[in-house]
């Protein structure tokens, strides 16, 4: 039912942009739904208010009260921001703005109601986007706009509310990300990936940090995952950052509707530069930094307290991220990064060097092959990074997970994790820790049959899939972390696979081959060479 909304509710949405760049118009549309939610749960809380209020059995009964009496009592602030609901001035609640969307101020009404907003909530302040009356929509249809989002009911009850809205804003960021193409994956990461991601790290409590935190999905997947098993909203602490003044509005609407406080700095910025968390050291931290960026340096950044394993080429930012996380771990964290393929084989510059003293140092826990197509925003093939500062498991080995052959498309150019091939990696790496929930709970399942292997597995290397390596074989590799020169061949060679998928595979897998052939030239080379033959 809610995934027909949804479907019916982006349909005409999008029909109403015309042609104005999806990028501008998400802005619009998003800043609206955000308007309504939190215009009806304040409404929600009045109505719960006035009916305990005037009931004479209830702690809050206004004895006496005439009508006015009880209006001017409605409009204690206090009320409304102990439950953590938002204050909303008469003038910008909903209802305003609906009666107005015919008028041909619309745009000015809307940014006045987004302004008093801020100036009331002082946590929203230089979050709320005032563009509306510049808005570049052909006539009336803003007024359309505001119409449609009215048919979103969130309902009287807030916790329901913010369930409705939260998925329908979610949604809506999916579906803005793939309108916009290249340009949608800087503030969006499938939601398969980030559940992979948060299945492995288990953030159950604690600080959880995100410096490149687009939206704001890592940490609304986090409190999913936490809510799924039997936690509660508030057993985190969030910390983000995000350099994208734009995207920072959008994490920050994003987690506020869902209730989650959060602390992404006092203002958007570069995390390498302009660290709004220094002294932070997380339980977990969940990342998908841009892939390769090549304009990050700053002169600042000599000899950085971060570059514990070297000094990232300035040409790659890669690197930087990976050791940017390291440093701030708590000695117990564990970090999960989304990086390019290129990151786990690359010897230009220092890269090499950095992830050997990394490997050596035993700070690189799990890595994982993702399939490819799984991004809006790029076809480069992509993997996970899981890193520890301190292990207290399998100390000496890495446990490499081949997840290439798992996707499943869900359009002709788009794939995805399910929700079985997730929970499968997430119990392998489970297993393979010793933990005793490995299995069956990674993604809060509770309908595991009693033959369900995975609620009770023991870890075992799999051909083809999976395998813990110790850091002497991976010495021996050069330090390279490609998961398919560990886990070997599957038993029964799988032939299914799409043609892309296919050429993706067999590209790799020369590369590496290509890569080996260099690396025993040289050998061979280095031993003619002593014995006194030139080149």
């Amino acid at each position: 039912m809610l995934d027909d909304i949804k479907k019916t509710l982006w349909a005409t949405a999008d029909k109403l942009r015309a042609n104005m760049d999806a990028a501008e118009y998400k802005h619009l549309v998003l800043g609206l739904i955000f308007v309504k939610y939190i215009s009806d749960t304040f409404a929600a809380r009045r109505a719960e208010l006035t009916t305990r209020l005037t009931n004479p059995a209830d702690d809050y009964f206004f004895a006496n009260a005439t009508p006015a009496d009880l209006a001017q009592e409605l409009e204690d602030r206090d009320y409304y921001t102990e439950v953590n609901a938002f204050w909303v001035p008469e003038s910008a609640r909903w209802e305003a703005l609906r009666s107005a969307a015919k008028q041909s101020d619309i745009g000015k009404r809307i940014d006045d109601a987004l302004t008093v907003i801020e100036a009331e909530n002082p946590k929203l302040k230089g979050i709320l986007d005032k563009r509306y009356a510049r808005a570049q929509l052909p006539d009336g249809k803003l007024g359309e706009l505001v119409d449609l989002v009215s048919t979103i009911g969130f309902g009287d009850n807030p916790s329901t509310a913010r369930d409705v809205l939260g998925q329908v804003y979610e949604y809506f960021l999916g579906m803005f990300a793939s309108a916009e193409g290249k340009r949608g994956g800087q503030f969006y990461t499938p939601a398969s990936i980030v559940k992979t991601l948060v299945a492995i790290l288990s953030p159950h409590s604690g600080q959880v940090y995100d410096p490149c935190c687009g939206s704001g999905g890592m940490f609304v997947q986090s409190e999913k995952f936490i809510e799924a098993h039997g936690g509660k909203i508030g057993d985190v602490s969030i910390y983000g950052q995000e350099a994208n003044p734009t995207t920072w509005r959008l994490a920050a609407m994003n987690l506020a509707i869902r209730g989650i406080d959060f602390n992404l700095g006092r203002e958007p910025g570069d995390t390498f530069i302009r660290n709004q968390h220094p002294d932070l050291r997380a339980d977990f931290i969940l990342a998908n930094p841009p892939f390769n960026i090549s304009d990050w340096w700053h002169g600042s950044l000599t000899g950085d307290a971060r570059w514990v394993y070297g000094d990232p080429p300035q040409g790659n930012a890669n690197y930087a991220w990976l050791q940017h996380m390291l440093h701030h771990l708590k000695p117990t964290g564990r970090a999960g990064i989304v990086l390019a393929n290129g990151s786990m084989s690359s010897s230009q510059n220092s890269e090499g060097t950095i992830r050997a003293a990394m490997v050596d140092a035993d700070v690189v826990e799990v890595m994982v092959a993702l399939p490819g197509q799984l991004f809006f925003n790029t076809q480069i093939p992509a993997c996970l990074w899981f890193l520890v500062k301190q292990k207290t498991h399998r100390k000496g080995q890495v446990l490499f997970i081949d997840a290439r052959k798992q996707a499943t498309m869900i359009s002709r150019v788009q794939s995805e994790l399910t929700d079985a091939v997730i929970e499968r990696i997430a119990a392998t790496v489970a297993a393979w820790r010793g933990e005793p929930d490995a299995g069956g709970a990674a993604l809060g399942a509770d309908n595991h049959s009693e033959n369900d292997s995975c609620s009770r597995m023991e870890y075992a290397d799999i051909p083809g899939f999976c395998r813990s390596v110790p850091l002497a074989e991976i010495a021996q590799h050069g330090h390279v972390l490609t998961p398919g020169r560990y886990v070997g061949a599957e038993e029964v060679e799988d032939n299914d696979e799409d043609f892309a998928t296919k050429m993706q595979q067999l590209t790799e897998k020369l590369g590496e081959q290509m890569a080996k052939g260099a690396e025993l030239d040289q050998l061979i080379r280095a031993k003619l060479g002593g014995l006194g033959y030139e080149f």
